[in-house]
C-alpha cells in the first residue's frame, strides 16, 4: 500500500478514531436511561457531543470507503491490463488526497470554540476612501472564502463609505469549524497598490483591521450587568432596500465595563441588515455578547502563552499580512512567512494555504515552505 493510502490509517491514530467510537458508545448508553432528560442542560450537552462525534466518524469512514474503492480498482486494473481504469483511479486518488488533507487540517482544531460559527468584523484604518475601499475588498474576500467552503455567509452589519468602500461591516459565517479556521485572520491587513482614486497614478498604502470571534449560544453566559449598556438607533446605510434606508432600523449597543484582566473597555456591536428594529436589536445584543466573549478568550490565550513562555503575538492589533498589487504581485503572511504571488486567487477567497500554515505553526505540527 502506498503512502497516500497509508495516510488514512495514520489519520485513525492521529484523530483517535477508536477512542471517539468508545466515547460515542458510552454516550449512546447514557441516552437510553429513563432519567436522561431530567437535567435538560446536561442532556443537551450530551446530544451536542454525540452529533460532533458522529460527524468526525462519518467523515473518517467516508475516507476509508474511498480508500477501499481505490484498492479494488487497482486490483481490477492489475488483473486485467486493458480494463481502462487508469483515469478513474487517478480521479479517485486526487479526491482522496484532497479529503485527507482537509481532515488533517481539521484535526488541528482542538480549541473549545473552534467548532463554532464565526463573526468577522472589518474596519478600515486611517486613509479615507483608500482604506474604505480596501476594507470592502476584504469583505468580498471573506465572503468568497466562506462560499468556497460551502458555508452560509450572512451580512449582518454594513455601513457604506463616503464615495467608495465601507466604514464597517460584519459577517456571520456558519459552517463546520468556521471559527477554528477563520481565527487565523484576526489582525491588521496591509495593502500596497496604485490607487484607482489617484489621478496621478501614485502608489498608496492602506490598512484595515479584521476581528474574528466565535458566535456563542445559550450554553455560554456573558454578564452585561457588570457594566453600562447603551442603545443607539440610527438610519441604516446598508443594502437592505427602501425600508432599511427610510426607517430608523439600525441598532448599535455600546457596553462600557471592565474585562477580567482589569482593562476598562468600550465595546460596540451593531446590526443594520434586518428588516425591523426589534430583529436588529436581538442580533446586535447577540453580537455584543459574542464580541465580549471573544475578547475574554484572547485574555485567556495571552495568559496561557505568557505561562508557557511563548514568543508569538496574538493581540488583535498586530499586522499579520501584506498584499502588494503593484509594482509586483505578492501576498506575504508576516507570521508564517508564507508568500503567494497569485493575488487575484487570494482575493477570490483562496485562503486555505495561509490558514494551514498558521495552524501548523500554532500547533507545532511543522512548517510550511
Amino acid at each position: 500500500m502506498d503512502e497516500l493510502l497509508q495516510r488514512v490509517d495514520a489519520l485513525a491514530t492521529y484523530l483517535d478514531i477508536p477512542g471517539r467510537r468508545t466515547r460515542l458508545a458510552d454516550l449512546q448508553q447514557q441516552r437510553l436511561s429513563p432519567d436522561f432528560w431530567n437535567d435538560p442542560d446536561a442532556a443537551r450537552e450530551v446530544e451536542q457531543e454525540v452529533a460532533a462525534l458522529n460527524d468526525w466518524l462519518d467523515t473518517f469512514e467516508a475516507l476509508e470507503r474511498r480508500r477501499d474503492d481505490i484498492l479494488t480498482l487497482e486490483e481490477l486494473q492489475a488483473e486485467e491490463e486493458d480494463a481502462g481504469l487508469g483515469s478513474e483511479i487517478e480521479r479517485e486518488r486526487a479526491a482522496l488526497e484532497r479529503s485527507v488533507e482537509a481532515l488533517e487540517l481539521r484535526g488541528m482544531l482542538s480549541g473549545e470554540d473552534d467548532a463554532r460559527d464565526a463573526i468577522v468584523n472589518i474596519n478600515p484604518g486611517a486613509g479615507g476612501t483608500e482604506a474604505q475601499d480596501w476594507a470592502e475588498l476584504l469583505l468580498r474576500m471573506y465572503t468568497r472564502y466562506g462560499e468556497r467552503q460551502g458555508w452560509t455567509v450572512e451580512l449582518v452589519e454594513y455601513q457604506e463609505g463616503e464615495g467608495a468602500g465601507i466604514k464597517s461591516a460584519t459577517l456571520r459565517i456558519a459552517g463546520r469549524f468556521a471559527y477554528g479556521y477563520l481565527k487565523a485572520e484576526s489582525g491588521v491587513h496591509r495593502l500596497v497598490r496604485i490607487s484607482p482614486f489617484d489621478s496621478s497614478g501614485r502608489r498608496h498604502t492602506s490598512f484595515a483591521s479584521v476581528f474574528v470571534y466565535p458566535e456563542i449560544d445559550d450554553t455560554i453566559e456573558v454578564d452585561l450587568s457588570s457594566g453600562e449598556l447603551e442603545l443607539q438607533r440610527f438610519h441604516s446605510g446598508g443594502k437592505g432596500g427602501q425600508n432599511v434606508n427610510k426607517v430608523e432600523t439600525g441598532v448599535r449597543y455600546v457596553w462600557t465595563g471592565v474585562l477580567s484582566n482589569g482593562e476598562n473597555v468600550k465595546v460596540a456591536a451593531e446590526s443594520t441588515e434586518e428588516r425591523s428594529q426589534l430583529q436588529n436589536r436581538e442580533r446586535a445584543i447577540a453580537l455584543l455578547k459574542s464580541r465580549i466573549y471573544g475578547m475574554e478568550q484572547q485574555i485567556r490565550e495571552a495568559a496561557k502563552d505568557a505561562l508557557e513562555g511563548s514568543k508569538k503575538k496574538i493581540e488583535w492589533g498586530s499586522q499579520i499580512r501584506s498584499y502588494v498589487f503593484q509594482p509586483y504581485t505578492m501576498v506575504n503572511d508576516l507570521r508564517t512567512d508564507l508568500k503567494i504571488t497569485d493575488v487575484q486567487g487570494v482575493m477570490d477567497g483562496d485562503l486555505e494555504p495561509f490558514i494551514k500554515a498558521y495552524l501548523l505553526q500554532e500547533t507545532g505540527s511543522g512548517t510550511t515552505e
